[in-house]
């Protein structure tokens, strides 16, 4: 056979390295923000993530999509969702990493942030089975709400054991959990819900019984043992527990209509389903489901930006070892001018992320201190608009660090075009952009939430004149805050003040001022790769070297 040309000038992917290991912005993330956690676990975490297997199983889930199988051969229904064997590969490593509902057992002095970090990690990985994992994490403190079911579901909740069969959770090691909030007719407007509630009479071990009747639009990771729903009770919109599989080993009356053909997010199966008079158990009190959706939904936020924070660390991790390689014009191209220029700036806007994301989740580990508690609310809405938002223009630039070879979907540079595909989702789930902003300016009237907010920002007061300027304007413009419409510039900049306020207390001399110069003085173009051309490109780049 005649060979037309030698393949050379093709990088090598980036494939059996330790995520958490070459991530030094997370490290010191981590020892700002928990400085006595132990982090032997992230680092055999990382190491097992970064393998060529574990990425293999990444791509299997991928293109070998979930299947809906609503009847048997003989015609029964049965309404299971068939997934590749790598995706229960994938969700067992997650549950076994414990990144669903172990923070909530009390094992770690920083569960919160432990988890956090893994969560990113894993995210560099696969995000979409995240999903369920997000959801579980979610819920279970929610089910407090229900002493009965907490009592019963909250330990196999935290199992590190995943088991995908549908069987009732007595006979399982460990179980998952979803939520079913929105309609048709409601979107993120939940109050707009028309699915019926009615008591039927009956009572057991977990409370009245009620039956549910209605549909859900988006109900996410069908194949989870229980989900947190709502519906109209008597007394007004109400939070239920709806197992799959009822307590005498029966299957409940949820019937999935078709799964979501998504953008993104390929390995999870999201799904549409209706309810017929559905089994399923109060959490809570009637006509109490929005304060309840509300906490979970901050937990699921959290995620959000955590889950944005990982894609932006692997999407960098990959222009890197792409340009440290590929040759252009006779050198390297990441010894390019220009290149360097939209290296140094992609760096900037992942480690900022990662520094953002991180402090969030410090405030979960610390609810008992007003402050944390303060910050925990105002932060929330803050880290999923801005690094959420961000996320978008940032895969496309670091797609377009690698050419053609960063659209095609193939190989370990076609992580690129997942990566593209999935990250606007944490954008739109769980509240899209204005939904966070609004969110925030609710946040701003409880408490003492400007006081909070200059607490926070004091420790880096002095270290560059812009932050000074912004950390001083930010009170003066929340009080004056009188228009909805200036409410995304408001949360873009207290998110950026936060940002600036803890790169200078824990990321280098040149990371911190390239940011702050940017971002804050105005010293930027409208694109990534515009810093000044005294930047010290040189340095960053080291820094988000992934290898």
């Amino acid at each position: 056979m005649n060979s037309t040309h030698e393949v050379f000038n093709q990088p090598e992917p980036l494939v059996d390295y330790n995520l958490f290991d070459t991530n030094r912005p997370l490290r010191d993330a981590l020892k700002f923000n928990a400085p006595t956690l132990q982090t032997t676990q992230l680092h055999e975490l990382g190491a097992t993530l970064g393998s060529a297997g574990m990425q293999a199983h990444a791509r299997l889930a991928n293109v070998h999509t979930p299947e809906l199988h609503t009847h048997d051969r003989f015609g029964r229904r049965i309404d299971e969702v068939e997934f590749h064997p790598s995706y229960h590969a994938l969700m067992s490593a997650a549950v076994g990493a414990g990144l669903h509902g172990t923070p909530w057992t009390g094992t770690s002095a920083s569960p919160h942030v432990l988890r956090a970090a893994g969560f990113m990690l894993f995210t560099e990985l696969e995000p979409s089975i995240l999903c369920p994992i997000s959801m579980t994490y979610a819920v279970t403190p929610a089910l407090r709400g229900n002493a009965a079911v907490h009592a019963d579901w909250a330990p196999k909740l935290g199992s590190l054991w995943y088991d995908p069969t549908l069987k009732p959770f007595g006979d399982k090691p460990g179980v998952t959990m979803g939520m079913g909030m929105t309609e048709k007719q409601g979107g993120s407007d939940v109050r707009a819900n028309t699915s019926q509630a009615v008591r039927e009479g009956g009572s057991d071990a977990w409370g009245e019984r009620y039956a549910i009747t209605g549909h859900k639009w988006f109900f996410s990771a069908p194949m989870c043992d229980a989900f947190l729903v709502l519906a109209q009770a008597p007394a007004g919109l109400s939070c239920f527990f709806l197992p799959r599989v009822l307590p005498d080993g029966s299957r409940n009356a949820i019937r999935i209509q078709r799964l979501k053909d998504k953008l993104g997010n390929k390995a999870n199966a999201s799904s549409e389903v209706e309810f017929h008079g559905a089994t399923a158990w109060l959490v809570g009190d009637e006509g109490r489901g929005i304060p309840q959706i509300l906490e979970m939904g901050t937990m699921t936020r959290l995620d959000c930006a955590l889950g944005t924070s990982g894609l932006m660390r692997q999407a960098l991790a990959i222009a890197l070892n792409h340009a440290s390689q590929r040759m252009a014009f006779g050198k390297p191209l990441i010894d390019q001018p220009l290149m360097k220029n939209v290296l140094a700036d992609l760096a900037l806007e992942s480690e900022a992320a990662t520094a953002l994301a991180i402090r969030l989740a410090r405030a979960f580990d610390h609810q008992s201190d007003e402050h944390e508690r303060l910050m925990a609310r105002l932060l929330t809405p803050v880290a999923k608009f801005w690094i959420c938002k961000r996320g978008s223009a940032f895969a496309q630039e670091a797609m377009e660090c690698l050419g053609g070879n960063g659209y095609v979907e193939e190989g370990g540079e076609g992580i690129m075009a997942r990566i593209y595909r999935e990250i606007p989702l944490n954008s739109i789930w769980e509240g899209a952009g204005n939904i966070m902003a609004l969110d925030l300016l609710r946040g701003l009237r409880k408490g003492d939430a400007v006081a909070a907010l200059e607490k926070e920002l004091a420790p880096a007061r002095g270290r560059h004149a812009a932050l000074d300027r912004l950390a001083d304007a930010l009170p003066a413009r929340i009080e004056a805050m009188a228009s909805e419409a200036e409410a995304r510039r408001l949360a873009q900049d207290v998110a950026l003040a936060v940002q600036a306020a803890l790169l200078v207390q824990t990321a280098p001399p040149a990371v911190a001022h390239a940011f702050c110069a940017s971002r804050l003085a105005g010293d930027w173009g409208h694109a990534f790769g515009t810093l000044a051309a005294g930047t010290d490109f040189d340095s960053i780049i080291q820094r988000a070297q992934p290898r």
